[in-house]
């Protein structure tokens, strides 16, 4: 099992790879020409800021021009990975870090229609008991609305203390038509326990094929990982199928030993920041050789991506199911001197091949479309089409 630095690659709460200090405004070299520009925007500001103190119709205080200003400096960028954050937003921030579905009970991550959208909603937990259903968009958090590049933002207000309630409005399109109805819904929040790994056993044409369904790669998913790979091993299974589809990513070093599990040596993933300095992470020589295949979806991002991207560039497994999300860079987390918080894009990530998979994601070996309605919590392998694809293309290999 690897060991290296806490990288997180999530949509679901925040990406980041660790805490550095940093003091805004200090030790900065500018240049002559940079610092006369930086002049004339101050200046530029303060001459808006009187405009509004002497016309604006309602009160306001400098913060929150100033704090307005810093966000709009981030969000410029066109990076919905890239953002500023006060001190009370990055206070609440830092609570989601640990990766736990504390709150509610729902993964989200931000979507390619322009929302905040339910990507599973675990069983027993308090959005499935007030019937917030996968693929349901959450447009507004105690009546304030949020957008995609606000995930984490939403993820703060959302949680909070256990026995408290939060309001989401959710947006929601009926499979059958082009209608979409909008509600409220008040949902208790609570201390949510959720496995991270599902498992189960397929025996078909004399064969046992185990199936692992991965639905996050939070800290302890390692752990669950082994566990059920153990038990299916310990019942002679002849092949795997390796779900991840809905699972928006988590760790760098839980995917890593996943895919170290089953590779033999040889880069898993390589990572390029700004300067061209290159990381490659790689799996060591030791392998279990049991036919894979594995299935993924539109939902399956960022550390789902390298898994995928690492089986199938390394000739390990067949790739089924649709084009994944495309999250293909990482993020850094600054703590700033005076409580507020940045969070900055600072590598992207490659495949073994060196295949881009940001904004692209991964293109399955086989694609095959997702059936309407289909639970993946409840296991309906007889009605689900790309699972049931994934078998025969396993049974063939094992042949």
């Amino acid at each position: 099992m690897k060991k290296f630095g806490k990288f997180i690659l999530a949509l679901l709460l925040i990406a980041g790879v660790g805490f550095t200090g940093f003091s805004l405004g200090s030790n900065m070299n500018i240049s002559s020409t940079s610092n006369n520009r930086d002049k004339e925007h101050i200046a530029e500001m303060e001459n808006l800021k009187a405009l509004l103190k002497q016309n604006y119709l309602f009160d306001f205080d400098d913060d929150q021009i100033y704090e307005g200003s810093l966000k709009g400096m981030f969000a410029n960028l066109g990076d919905p990975y890239t953002a500023y954050y006060t001190k009370d937003e990055f206070s609440r921030l830092m609570e989601t870090l640990d990766g736990r579905y504390q709150g509610i009970g729902v993964s989200v991550q931000a979507s390619k229609e322009g929302y905040i959208k339910a990507v599973s909603v675990f069983d027993n937990s308090p959005a499935k008991e007030a019937g917030i259903k996968p693929g349901d968009y959450i447009t507004k958090v105690n009546g304030k609305s949020f957008g995609p590049d606000q995930l984490e933002e939403a993820v703060a207000e959302i949680k909070g203390e256990p026995g408290s309630s939060v309001k989401l409005t959710i947006l929601r399109t009926e499979e059958d038509s082009s209608n979409s109805k909008e509600f409220d819904v008040e949902v208790k929040r609570s201390d949510v326990s959720v496995d991270t790994v599902d498992d189960d056993i397929v025996e078909i044409d004399d064969k046992k094929i185990g199936y692992i369904h991965i639905k996050a790669f939070d800290d302890v998913t390692w752990d669950d990982f082994s566990e059920s790979f153990n038990r299916l091993k310990s019942e002679n299974i002849d092949g795997l199928v390796l779900d991840v589809r809905n699972n928006p990513g988590g760790a760098l070093d839980v995917v890593i030993n996943i895919a170290d599990n089953f590779l033999d040596e040889g880069v898993i993933v390589s990572t390029k920041d700004k300067k061209g300095n290159v990381v490659k992470e790689k799996s060591d020589a030791d392998m279990d050789d049991i036919p894979i295949v594995l299935i993924q979806n539109e939902n399956s991002a960022s550390a789902s991506e390298i898994l995928a991207g690492a089986l199938k560039d390394r000739g390990r497994a067949k790739i089924v199911g649709t084009q994944s999300f495309g999250k293909g860079v990482v993020q850094k987390v600054f703590t700033l001197d005076n409580g507020a918080g940045a969070k900055i894009t600072i590598s992207e990530y490659f495949t073994p091949n060196g295949t881009e998979i940001n904004k692209v994601g991964v293109t399955p070996d086989i694609e095959v479309e997702a059936n309407e309605d289909l639970d993946l919590n409840k296991l309906d392998f007889k009605h689900d089409d790309q699972f049931i694809r994934a078998l025969a293309e396993l049974l063939n290999e094992i042949k």
